[in-house]
């Protein structure tokens, strides 16, 4: 009797143990940035987040820089739930889903607080919503923020100087548009093969914000910078939808709280940072043209690349955004 209370015992404890292994969920979290851009440290952030929400019964692991592929390969993953949640920027999402294009328009946000009204409202819940069509979750719009040109080549002040200079940009429509009209040679290329661009010169030049400039090093192999902010750019955290709902509701509600916590935790960084991006960029000896006709370069992107949107998508998801100001 004694003998078999003690095998029910053990059978109990190993059932015990097998059950609380069973309960503990580990997700892969992937994108492209470096450890030293704010994007990952959100993801750390969020990953801390969602542990301490559900004692420890969903761990995340954070895989950054490309090391499970690059952007296009990263959100695939999601897609067919070889991946359990990534990050990129919206310019790769729209491959899926073209009403996200409204948010690359050039000049259509006026400023920081313009964007999170929208993103963080109504129609940014309901953007996020349509990635479901294409068996993703949204969970959250993080930032990449208003984009400047650098190059190895001259000095940009207006659309002229862009002329004929190969730009590197995403694959976003409205962005390739917009360098076009400017007189550039748009490119659009993975951003894990930019650094290795610029440096062989296969493109004069690129665009981005002044913290994926400084965290991904371009200052090594640019020589100007402009202040353009044509564009504001969120990048979108997203998770496979089957896996997202076999989750318990708590467990969902803690991955989505978590990644909005981590949007603005991110915010908060780069506007912080900011200073230190710019005075690590002029330290690497980049001439920086902080006064653009920026007026020029909308009066040629805006109401042509706006049209182009709204002929295929109508104007009510333009006009919301433009409602929010």
């Amino acid at each position: 009797m004694r003998r078999s209370c003690l095998v029910l015992l053990g059978a109990a404890f190993a059932t015990s143990i097998t059950l609380a292994v069973e309960a503990q969920t580990t997700l892969r979290f992937a994108h492209t940035q470096p450890t030293s851009d704010t994007h990952h440290a959100a993801a750390v952030h969020m990953a801390e987040q969602v542990a301490r929400a559900t004692n420890g019964q969903i761990r995340i692991t954070i895989h950054p820089a490309g090391e499970l592929g690059n952007d296009p390969a990263v959100l695939e993953g999601v897609r067919l739930g070889t991946l359990d949640l990534g990050q990129t920027g919206n310019p790769f999402y729209t491959r899926f889903e073209p009403k996200l294009n409204a948010l690359d328009i050039p000049f259509l946000f006026a400023s920081h607080d313009h964007v999170y009204r929208v993103v963080d409202g109504d129609v940014g819940r309901g953007l996020l919503a349509e990635l479901e069509k294409h068996r993703m979750k949204g969970l959250a719009f993080w930032e990449i923020g208003f984009r400047k040109i650098t190059n190895s080549r001259r000095p940009i002040v207006t659309p002229a100087d862009l002329q004929g200079l190969k730009i590197r940009t995403t694959p976003n429509p409205a962005h390739v548009e917009a360098f076009r009209l400017w007189g550039a040679n748009p490119t659009p290329m993975a951003f894990t093969e930019v650094y290795l661009a610029l440096e062989t010169r296969a493109v004069d030049g690129q665009e981005n914000p002044l913290n994926i400039i400084r965290s991904n090093r371009f200052q090594e192999v640019q020589r100007h910078l402009s202040f353009t902010d044509h564009a504001y750019t969120v990048s979108i955290v997203s998770m496979n939808l089957a896996k997202f709902r076999a989750l318990p509701e708590a467990h969902q509600k803690a991955l989505v709280d978590a990644a909005r916590e981590a949007a603005a935790y991110q915010r908060r960084l780069n506007r912080e940072q900011e200073g230190q991006d710019l005075a690590t960029i002029k330290a690497a000896g980049v001439e920086v043209v902080e006064r653009v006709d920026t007026e020029a370069f909308r009066r040629l992107a805006l109401e042509p690349v706006k049209a182009a949107f709204v002929a295929q998508h109508g104007a009510a998801l333009i006009d919301a955004i433009l409602a929010l100001r």
